[in-house]
């Protein structure tokens, strides 16, 4: 596949996504002028405001694609960057874990992204889960401060692993060789990008439509088995629709789109049971209509990992 097909894929799958947001913001315009006569409502305006926050993120998406591969680690290094700074503001900590916390930002962080974009494969899969692990609690340690130690501990450590560890597993599909699909590597991100969020709002409207049989009321009240499956099944198709932009024939695509959807619904699963423990509905107000970055990535941070190798021991030979 030649580059300038590559681009055209990449084009036309921005381009449906662009019409499905019109159609979104047209609706949005409709209801706010014919039911809300103009005035406020808040379901409504957070529908609104949530079509206004995608167009944002779809063109910092698009801008990111248009550099390729320096474009796609910049982009996923900022956001790494700002979901692990929202991780951190709603842990405990103590003045001694400040070396842990700086050598979370700014070394395990730039390194991580680093090794990606030299491709050393071998050491960013453990450069985290491994160095990065031992080396916090020892620099907590040297603090000296032994109040609620591990808590404190593990809270850095999970927040390393989920918002840098598992979210440059987005950006690192682009060191994969897989035959035939040499190139293209940017719409394996899009694929991940499209099926887990799309599912993400597919649920929540199966769930507004049909919802009536709670999955976790003490963990996230809105979430019902309607949804889920109505949600999950639906985005399921939508990634079969999608195999002529990836390496998979659609039975393939709808497989992996099932895995990746599954795991995208625990990974907001778990992210809300760390919300609900610390006591907020939100983790931030970074993004509006939708909270902060990691209440739009809590599914691609379960979802990104499992994707990439996947693709990587299925795939490449």
């Amino acid at each position: 596949m030649n580059s300038a097909s590559s681009t055209q894929t990449t084009i036309t799958l921005f381009g449906g996504v662009a019409c499905v947001l019109i159609l979104a913001s047209a609706i949005g315009a409709l209801l706010k002028w014919r039911v809300a006569k103009g005035q406020p409502n808040a379901v409504i305006d957070n529908l609104n405001s949530r079509v206004n926050a995608w167009w944002v993120m779809v063109a910092v998406i698009g801008l990111a694609f248009a550099f390729g591969k320096g474009g796609v680690i910049v982009l996923f290094y900022l956001t790494s960057f700002y979901a692990l700074r929202e991780f951190i503001s709603l842990a405990y900590t103590r003045r001694g874990d400040h070396h842990a916390i700086a050598l979370a930002f700014f070394i395990a962080l730039p390194v991580q992204y680093f090794l990606i974009w030299i491709d050393w494969y071998g050491l960013y899969e453990i450069f985290i889960p491994v160095y990065a692990f031992l080396v916090l609690p020892i620099l907590a340690a040297v603090g000296g401060d032994t109040r609620r130690f591990l808590e404190r501990t593990s809270k850095i450590q999970w927040g390393l692993m989920v918002c840098v560890f598992c979210i440059s597993h987005v950006p690192a599909l682009l060191t994969l060789q897989i035959p035939g699909f040499e190139g293209r590597n940017l719409l394996l991100i899009a694929f991940l990008v499209i099926v887990v969020q799309g599912s993400d709002v597919l649920q929540y409207v199966w769930g507004k439509l049909f919802g009536k049989r709670k999955v976790a009321p003490e963990l996230s009240p809105s979430k019902t088995w309607e949804g889920l499956i109505g949600g999950v099944a639906s985005a399921t198709a939508l990634g079969a629709a999608l195999s002529w932009a990836t390496p998979f024939t659609p039975w393939q695509a709808a497989v992996m789109a099932l895995t990746i959807c599954v795991m995208g619904f625990f990974g907001g699963l778990v992210m809300s049971a760390i919300k609900r423990d610390r006591g907020v509905k939100d983790w931030g107000t970074m993004i509006e209509g939708h909270g902060g970055m990691l209440d739009r990535l809590d599914s691609v941070i379960f979802a990104a990992p499992i994707y990439f190798h996947a693709l990587r021991y299925w795939w490449v030979p």
